[in-house]
């Protein structure tokens, strides 16, 4: 009998998740088998089969080749790794990156928009989703094959609420829930972390930190953030807020912070104030935007320059503070700012000698990411793939 026609408990999704763990359980038993086979071995069609196989090859779980069966042409199917997708969402400001990721931390398929998500969360999330649909579609995945999806965000989670702390650069998602309401939409289990702390994984595990125990991650973007790698592990804190150095005082009597505090580091490195300090001229077009101020800087625009050198400056100063408490052994600068290259990072190295211990200095590389823009996105990915480890 046919069991694809069997009346069973539960959705479609859960329908296909099981026919599909059939096919996979019978090539996990009995190594390369024909379509047919498969068929006889599961029950199921041979349509279903077909189907499935379609689906598994599409993302690189099966591989097939042509070959023959009693005198006939025939399909061999074989399972080439363990099944499953996971989804990883970085919301940053102004734009949104999805990814899809197979069961060994492959990325599968990625897409990136422009978006205003700081203006509004719920819109934010909603547009996320429909990305990750659009991906699943492009890709062939049913949803039914995603085992857990992971975002990133600008800003601290309270770990016994899910909810992003007020210091948020996007002060609107500040108490929204972002997994949960992720959760809901997607019908799927979802974790959501700081952009810094998974920034700081991906490069701890995949770039420029690969190997090391002891790793700071800097994001300098819209605001200041930094992950903290101690002992191979992320470091959040009792409450989730550690490696927040954007709120770390360096002036007392410098510009209020949106904190409520004066002359935090941010105040002296994030976009808007950075922005704020570009000269107007007349007759050139002023950058609007921190990769269009950085870009300036590169093609040797003297304030755009001084602008980006004053930010490293600053930046070195709150990141001796890190560097005298943790030890580490590297610094990673990652965000827009750290695009400026060496005009970011000879600053913050004079800085960072002016004011490290010996000791700590000796040990201590400062280096700029190698996964660019995309380092919370891949450390999503990650995250992802613990979560269904665990």
């Amino acid at each position: 009998m046919d069991t694809d026609a069997e009346v069973t408990p539960g959705s479609q999704a859960a329908l296909r998740r099981a026919n599909r763990q059939r096919v996979i359980a019978a090539l996990r038993d009995g190594g390369t088998l024909t379509q047919a086979e498969i068929a006889r071995s599961t029950g199921l069609s041979a349509a279903s089969v077909s189907n499935i196989v379609r689906d598994l090859r599409g993302t690189g779980v099966v591989s097939v080749r042509e070959t023959s069966s009693n005198g006939r042409r025939a399909r061999a199917v074989s399972l080439v790794r363990q099944p499953g997708v996971v989804v990883g969402i970085d919301f940053g400001y102004s734009r949104l990156r999805v990814a899809l990721g197979d069961s060994e931390g492959r990325t599968l398929l990625e897409e990136a928009i422009g978006y205003d998500v700081a203006a509004d969360p719920d819109r934010g999330v909603r547009r996320a989703v429909w990305l990750a649909e659009t991906l699943l579609i492009a890709a062939r995945v049913d949803r039914s094959m995603v085992t857990s999806v992971a975002a990133a965000v600008p800003g601290p989670i309270e770990a016994a609420t899910g909810e992003i702390g007020s210091i948020t650069c996007m002060p609107r998602w500040a108490g929204y829930r972002p997994a949960a309401e992720l959760s809901e939409r997607l019908g799927l289990p979802v974790l959501a972390e700081n952009d810094a702390n998974l920034a700081a994984m991906a490069e701890a595990a995949e770039g420029s930190a690969q190997g090391l125990e002891h790793v700071v991650h800097v994001t300098a973007s819209e605001g200041v953030g930094a992950g903290l790698i101690v002992g191979g592990r992320l470091f959040r804190g009792a409450g989730g807020t550690a490696g927040e150095i954007g709120h770390m005082g360096l002036d007392e009597r410098g510009q209020v912070c949106r904190c409520g505090n004066r002359g935090c580091l941010e105040t002296l490195v994030g976009a808007p104030y950075l922005l704020n300090m570009v000269p107007h001229t007349a007759d050139i077009a002023t950058p609007s935007t921190l990769p269009g101020l950085v870009a300036a800087a590169r093609n040797d625009d003297p304030g755009c320059r001084r602008i980006v050198a004053e930010a490293g400056a600053a930046l070195g100063r709150g990141v001796s503070v890190v560097a005298n408490t943790f030890n580490p052994q590297m610094v990673v600068v990652g965000g827009e700012l750290a695009e400026a290259g060496e005009l970011l990072l000879e600053p913050m190295r004079r800085a960072m000698e002016m004011a490290t211990l010996g000791s700590a200095l000796r040990q201590l590389r400062l280096v700029r990411g190698e996964l660019g823009g995309r380092a919370a996105l891949r450390g999503a990915l990650r995250l992802a793939l613990l979560g269904t480890a665990g």
